[in-house]
C-alpha cells in the first residue's frame, strides 16, 4: 500500500512540473532574446551597472497604460520601473498582469510636472507618479499566459 502512495505522490509531482513547463509566454513586440535575465530589484540595487545597456529584466507586470497599452509597470521585490514600449511601436492589452520579462535599455528619467500629470491620467492606480523614475526603453515584452496570480 505504501508503494502505491509513493507512486501517487510521484505522479502528482511530475504532473505539476509538466504543467509549469507548459505555461507559454504571451509575447509583445520583438522576441525577448534567450540568455541571462536580470531581476529588476537586482538591477535597481546597482543601476550604474545596468543603465544604458540592452538587457532582459524580470519582474511582474502590475499596471498598464489605460489609454493605449503603451507602457507597463514592472515590479520586483518592491522596486519598480516603467517599461515604455518602444516609441509606441507596439502595445499590450490593458488588463495584462503577471510574471514578465522585458528586454530593453534601463534609463533614469526626471519627469516634468506635465509628464507626471500625463502618466497619472494613464495609470490604473492612485499612487503618485514620482519626479524621478527608472524606465526600460523596451523592444520586447513577454508575460506568462493564464497566470493564476494575475
Amino acid at each position: 500500500m505504501r508503494q502505491w502512495s509513493m507512486v501517487g505522490i510521484l505522479a502528482i509531482c511530475v504532473g505539476t512540473a509538466v504543467a509549469l513547463e507548459a505555461q507559454e509566454w504571451e509575447k509583445f513586440g520583438a522576441d525577448v532574446p534567450a540568455g541571462a535575465v536580470v531581476p529588476l530589484a537586482q538591477a535597481l540595487a546597482d543601476p550604474a551597472a545596468h543603465e544604458g545597456q540592452s538587457r532582459t529584466f524580470s519582474g511582474r507586470v502590475v499596471d498598464v497604460c489605460q489609454k493605449k497599452g503603451c507602457w507597463v509597470m514592472l515590479e520586483d521585490a518592491g522596486q519598480g520601473a516603467r517599461a515604455l514600449l518602444g516609441d509606441h511601436d507596439f502595445y499590450v492589452p490593458k488588463d495584462v498582469r503577471g510574471p514578465a520579462q522585458v528586454h530593453g535599455v534601463l534609463v533614469r528619467a526626471t519627469l516634468s510636472p506635465a509628464a507626471r500629470a500625463h502618466t497619472a491620467e494613464e495609470t490604473s492606480t492612485t499612487a503618485p507618479v514620482p519626479e524621478v523614475e527608472y524606465r526600460i526603453l523596451a523592444d520586447g515584452v513577454q508575460v506568462l499566459a493564464d497566470d493564476p496570480g494575475a
